[in-house]
């Protein structure tokens, strides 16, 4: 175990609740970048592969906690890319009138 890895994790796991939740009350995925969240998730995945193969201390929490808090935030960006995109919908829809028929 490193102090400078716990600081690391402490640091980048402190940052994640306020981005949990913007994205849940947001609700938009516009300004969040999916592929940027499955990167830093894939890395904190590699970090528990290698606590748990050369390293296995409780520091492996921190990985893990920190995993959660993105994979949190990947279903919120689910989520919120299908209100958009039913916003969207909502948006493209032709105004139709309804006028009075014949005799009216």
């Amino acid at each position: 175990m490193s102090i400078f890895e716990v600081i690391m994790l402490v640091c980048f796991g402190a940052a994640w609740p306020s981005s949990i939740y913007k994205s849940y009350t947001s609700r938009t995925a516009q300004g969040k970048s999916v592929i940027f969240l499955v990167i830093v998730l894939a890395g904190y995945c590699a970090g528990v592969l290698h606590k748990m193969f050369f390293s296995l201390d409780w520091v492996i929490l921190l990985y893990l906690l920190n995993g959660l808090m993105i994979a949190a935030d990947i279903l919120l960006y689910i989520r919120n890319a299908r209100f958009d995109r039913h916003a969207a919908d909502q948006n493209a829809r032709p105004l139709v009138r309804k006028t009075a028929g014949p005799g009216a």
